[in-house]
């Protein structure tokens, strides 16, 4: 996926109109199966895009990111991903609400990750080697463990949290899954507090590193 350092939230969270997404590349896969099966929605052929789709979102290797796109798209065309990995995780976003603005985390199951800092600092992570995989691991596992008492969110995402509150997002193939609240009673919730300390040791980890 290009443009990886840009602070567009739609590309985080991997819910963008199926248009839109297929619009951001720039020819091969899988873009140009993006495009087909944008043109069989607009055709009305539902479910020849919904097997492109799924093809997609099955792809092994496939970047965490576009995983997450391809199945959001699919929901979107009225299909399901397949019961066997419909509780995946494949990623996890948090949003700190800040007076000046808000921090913002992303960590993927392909081991990649990405942190904005309200001052418009940057760190990207693109695993070029294993060193924070074992960190990015913790932050999985704790969502994983929350992620049966939380269903997917139907409506719309809902704006940034306001100052002192955070969101704890979990993405899966159904959808997004989410928790918020003041950060002081996240951690004290024994079921939100491991993901939001695993989070937050490797928000510390990445500001370690050079920023963009």
């Amino acid at each position: 996926m290009n443009r990886p350092g840009i602070f567009e939230p739609d590309l985080y969270f991997g819910d963008m109109s199926l248009d839109a997404f297929a619009g951001l590349g720039k020819g091969g896969e899988p873009w140009q199966s993006f495009e087909k099966a944008s043109a069989f929605v607009a055709d009305g052929n539902l479910p020849q895009a919904r097997a492109i789709l799924e093809s997609i979102a099955l792809t092994p290797g496939i970047e965490s990111r576009v995983r997450i796109q391809a199945w959001h798209s699919l929901r979107e065309a009225g299909g399901q991903p397949p019961a066997s990995v419909g509780n995946d995780v494949l990623g996890v976003v948090v949003e700190v609400g800040m007076k000046e603005g808000q921090d913002f985390l992303a960590i993927y199951a392909d081991q990649t990750a990405y942190y904005y800092n309200y001052s418009g600092a940057s760190v990207i992570w693109l695993r070029p080697d294993a060193s924070l995989d074992g960190q990015i691991n913790s932050v999985l596992a704790a969502a994983r463990a929350i992620l049966p008492l939380i269903g997917p969110w139907k409506a719309a995402r809902r704006p940034s949290p306001g100052a002192g509150d955070a969101r704890l997002n979990i993405l899966s193939p159904m959808g997004l899954h989410f928790g918020e609240g003041s950060l002081r009673l996240l951690d004290k919730d024994r079921n939100s507090r491991p993901l939001l300390r695993a989070a937050t040791a490797t928000m510390a980890q990445l500001t370690k590193l050079p920023r963009r």
